[in-house]
């Protein structure tokens, strides 16, 4: 515990106001006119915070806390670090002062005393505010109440804060307040920083996985004129230099491919892709994918690397493959399951497709057991409206979802025993996809076909479909090697390996609604 405290020996406006509770109006412009009032009277005394430049950062506090972790209490260590951060607790003693200093790496607390400063730094120190950033020199010791601390040597002000950070227990816990000042969220929320350092762990590893695999990473446009390789629907905007309409991508797939037909073999790109869709735990209108194409392989084999690649990645940053997450401890460890999407929907929904003839004995089934579904579908949407109605939320471990019938998979090669189903997976953990894989369609005639069939359905009103890509068309009658493609939700995974229960938890910045 602590030996300050979350009631920090305040400036007397800024301790009334809380005490009257700071949620009053009026409270609040008393405490801005305090800090600002503070502010004037440093910069008249020509000592502008906002003037700072720089400031010599040697130590973080969780070094300190590891370096000295067997310093016994009243023990000093002679060690003198110099750090900084913002001070997020105070506590005024007479001539000592405790407060805890706040930086990248965690906490630690401050023991300021008077006649180690000085008389005129220790009286400026009292006027320092909670959330003020400030850099302090001193040595690392151990209080009598065993509390690792810095004995400070020098305190300087870096940086004022201007506006009070909220109370942490009774501050900002209002999630829309949170998502929109994120800022403040990673400040007052520890868990939340820890969040985003796991997130960073878990894009490096992912990139260290498939380097060790041979893997290349590229770059590919943004700004396209044919937003293809998914079925969604794109954001529209105008290239006044060109003074042509373009699209923000929806998907990486089309140009990786043409690498692979340009002889580059084991390609993968990480970046942001754009979805004009709807908002809710799972989907955000821009979202962090990942897509990596390997030529000589197929779905089998992008099953065995996305396996591995997610066990690498958990035990790298979790230090485990059990991972728990909601009500659930997902066991990645042990071999995924495999079934094909016509077993699942036997198991779960009680129906064998296999034994349903055609489009209108699918349709006659569905009005049977209430799956709505839309006058142009025919047999194989009508078995992948099955399965998300009675499979997806049964998918808690890991589980591949092979064999999808061919009108949901216009990139994708056709099983040669059974051509109405590809060669494609879903990986669902938790109920969810994590990722969609294919072997992918290297046909250009068969391809051209699967173009015309999504066509007619653009034409129908479905504002999801591909346009025919002719250039794609062109690299793939160049020829392109056997492939095995795969696309992973990189959000959905940090989800995963941080048990954050919306993609909003995963995201810095997520898209949000403008305040009027």
């Amino acid at each position: 515990m602590s030996e300050t405290t979350k009631n920090p020996g305040l400036e007397p406006g800024e301790q009334n106001g809380k005490a009257r509770g700071i949620g009053q109006e009026e409270d609040i412009s008393e405490l801005l006119k305090i800090r600002r009032d503070k502010l004037l009277k440093l910069q008249e005394e020509g000592r502008d915070p906002f003037a700072v430049t720089s400031y010599p950062v040697e130590s973080h506090a969780a070094d300190i806390r590891e370096k000295h972790a067997a310093l016994e209490p009243e023990q000093e260590s002679g060690d003198i670090v110099s750090i900084a951060g913002r001070m997020m607790s105070k506590r005024v003693m007479g001539k000592a002062s405790f407060a805890d200093l706040q930086d990248k790496s965690g906490s630690i607390q401050l023991y300021i005393r008077r006649d180690i400063i000085g008389d005129d730094a220790y009286a400026d120190f009292k006027k320092m505010d909670i959330g003020d950033l400030i850099g302090v020199k001193g040595e690392v010791f151990r209080t009598k109440k065993g509390e690792l601390s810095v004995k400070a040597s020098q305190v300087m002000l870096l940086s004022k804060s201007l506006k009070p950070l909220p109370e942490k227990f009774h501050g900002l816990t209002d999630t829309d307040t949170r998502y929109r000042q994120r800022y403040v969220d990673l400040i007052v929320n520890p868990e939340v920083r820890d969040t985003f350092v796991k997130r960073s762990m878990i894009l490096r590893e992912i990139r260290n996985f498939l380097d060790s695999q041979g893997f290349m990473e590229v770059e590919t446009p943004m700004l396209v004129s044919n937003a293809g390789g998914a079925a969604a629907r794109p954001f529209e905007t105008h290239y006044n230099a060109l003074d042509e309409d373009v699209k923000l991508r929806i998907s990486l797939e089309l140009y990786l491919k043409r690498l692979i037909v340009g002889g580059l073999e084991r390609v993968y790109e990480i970046g942001r892709v754009f979805r004009n869709e709807g908002v809710d735990t799972r989907h955000n209108p821009e979202f962090t994918l990942m897509e990596l194409y390997q030529a000589y392989t197929d779905y089998h084999g992008m099953m065995d690397l996305t396996e591995n690649m997610f066990r690498h990645v958990a035990q790298k940053v979790c230090g485990t493959t059990q991972i728990p997450y909601g009500e659930a401890v997902i066991d990645l460890g042990k071999p995924f399951q495999r079934m094909t999407m016509v077993e699942a929907v036997k198991q779960y929904a009680g129906v064998d497709f296999d034994q349903v003839p055609d489009t209108a004995a699918a349709k006659k089934l569905a009005d049977e057991k209430g799956v709505q579904y839309e006058a142009r579908h025919t047999k194989g949407d009508i078995l992948n409206l099955f399965f998300e109605e009675y499979v997806e939320e049964h998918l808690i471990q890991p589980v591949f979802i092979m064999d999808h019938p061919v009108e949901i998979s216009p990139l994708t090669k056709r099983k040669p025993d059974k051509p109405e189903y590809v060669e494609r997976f879903e990986l669902f953990i938790y109920g969810r996809e994590m990722c969609n894989a294919y072997s992918e369609l290297n046909d250009p005639i068969d391809q051209r076909q699967r173009f015309a069939e999504q066509e007619k359905l653009l034409a129908q009103g479905d504002e999801e479909a591909n346009h025919t890509d002719e250039d794609f068309l062109n690299a793939l009658e160049i020829g392109m090697p056997p492939t095995g493609g795969i696309g992973y939700g990189i959000d959905r995974l940090v989800m995963l390996l941080t048990n954050s229960g919306s993609i909003r938890d995963v995201l810095l910045f997520p898209t949000m609604k403008s305040i009027d």
